[in-house]
């Protein structure tokens, strides 16, 4: 099993809702969460959220420990070939979202309700994770703060 680290981009709305920001995969157009391997010289959530700014183009507070994990297959190209993938998640509160970005060409970025997010993600892991998170969240018992 290979890891990766992921970041949860989140920011709560000027009437307190909380939002999720989701992205597309570049190949697939399935929609996820800022992931990658890790990066060498970097803490595992500085990776998290090193990824988030290439992926999404978002910055700001990252949590130390993460909230969570999930598995998946990851194709590593064309040919079919998968490996089974953990993803350490850390929670990134965002402060700022660039107007333009490493790989703002080849993908989409969606702020949503976690509700609406739930709907969008197709590993039940991943989907687990957003709702559990929600509720700590509006509970207080989480966050990058």
């Amino acid at each position: 099993m290979r890891i990766q680290y992921g970041a949860l981009p989140y920011r709560i709305d000027a009437t307190g809702t909380l939002e999720i920001l989701l992205i597309t995969t570049r190949r697939t157009r399935r929609w996820v969460i800022p992931k990658g391997w890790p990066i060498k010289g970097l803490k595992p959530e500085k990776s998290a959220a090193r990824e988030a700014y290439e992926e999404a183009g978002v910055s700001g507070s990252v949590g130390k420990r993460p909230i969570g994990r999930f598995t998946y297959a990851k194709s590593l190209n064309d040919d079919g070939r998968v490996i089974p993938c953990e993803v350490r998640v850390f929670p990134l509160k965002v402060k700022r979202q660039s107007i333009t970005w490493l790989e703002a060409a080849t993908r989409d970025t969606r702020w949503l309700a976690p509700i609406e997010a739930l709907q969008l993600v197709d590993e039940p892991g991943l989907r687990a994770l957003i709702a559990e998170f929600s509720g700590m969240v509006f509970t207080g018992a989480a966050a990058a703060e």
